[in-house]
């Protein structure tokens, strides 16, 4: 089987398991959970003991078995390092099971949001790295996929991360191909996140691949922040990300102050102003005046190149912890 994309062959096609897999479904939603992958096997046999995730969706209502087809689809037609793998399907009666190679680092809102003292919060390199890695599997999408491919759910939950804290894109249920030809977008039941979705698309069905862009902005707000996109547990002024970063992105002398308390101050500071700057086009009103992912990903590709370097003497780069205002 090859990838319509870039046609290049894929080494082990996803299999189609049968009732050894759904005798091990639990009931909802199951985002990652370990099984054995003799479950996958064609002849039973055990193979390896490899840890696999299992998604299992929804059984009731079109709605979910569209967005098992959907994931199904794309996941095996799309090829790319960060994009995460489908290993397997179960398509049995009522039962739709997913199954992928397994992210043990699970995903990028476990990290950033909520970070118990025990657990090691991510440093700005490790930030960066994800957010590139994202970046390259958007700009997949809409650029080397022919039509593009609209993701349409980006949000920090779907980003997941391997051992080295490589990022890949999960859950393509709600994906879309995009205009082709002439045409500026398609029309299209307003589906995502709250919080994440463009609200030029929202507004008016209007989708494109520079909603896949406005969203990503809002990842890369979560990820400078430490703060996620809607917060109700927060004060009524700070509980929607976007509104309330605003007056810092447009202040070059408060930009800093979004900085998470987390990083303690640890960041290039010239580096940061250049993010900030990426995210502000991102998260432009007008879609057709935001970046395109190619733009955005060769942007971030210059601020991975300006690391953070513990030494305390290195100018441009802040070394002192940096609280956000109360």
């Amino acid at each position: 089987m090859s990838c319509f994309a870039c046609g290049s062959r894929l080494k082990d096609p996803p299999r189609r398991s049968g009732h050894s897999m759904r005798s091990r479904s639990l009931s909802g939603i199951v985002d990652s959970l370990e099984i054995e992958k003799r479950a996958l096997s064609p002849d039973g046999e055990r193979s390896g003991g490899s840890v696999v995730a299992i998604k299992q969706l929804n059984r009731e209502g079109v709605q979910g078995s569209r967005e098992f087809l959907v994931e199904c689809l794309m996941l095996i037609m799309l090829h790319h390092p960060n994009l995460v793998t489908l290993i397997g399907y179960c398509a049995e009666g009522e039962e739709r099971l997913l199954v992928y190679e397994y992210m043990s680092q699970g995903s990028l809102e476990g990290h950033l949001f909520d970070v118990p003292p025990n657990k090691e919060p991510l440093d700005w390199n490790t930030r960066i790295k994800i957010a590139l890695g994202a970046a390259k599997g958007l700009t997949y999408l809409h650029d080397t996929v022919n039509p593009p491919v609209i993701y349409r759910d980006l949000k920090s939950s779907n980003i997941l991360l391997d051992d080295d804290f490589n990022p890949k894109l999960s859950d393509f249920g709600l994906a879309k191909l995009g205009p082709v030809g002439d045409n500026t977008h398609v029309l299209t039941r307003v589906m995502g996140t709250y919080g994440y979705c463009a609200p030029d698309y929202a507004m008016s069905g209007k989708l494109n691949v520079k909603s896949d862009v406005y969203s990503f902005g809002v990842v890369l707000l979560e990820i400078i922040t430490g703060r996620q996109a809607v917060d109700f547990s927060k004060e009524f002024d700070e509980q929607k990300l976007i509104e309330w970063s605003r007056p810092f992105l447009n202040d070059r002398r408060r930009i800093i102050q979004l900085a998470d308390p987390l990083l303690q101050g640890r960041f290039p500071r010239r580096a940061f102003y250049k993010l900030a700057v990426i995210i502000s086009l991102c998260l432009h009103g007008k879609p057709h005046l935001r970046p395109t992912m190619r733009d955005v990903t060769a942007a971030l590709d210059h601020v991975a190149s300006q690391p953070y370097i513990s030494d305390a003497n290195r100018k441009n780069y802040c070394s002192t912890p940096l609280p956000l205002p109360p």
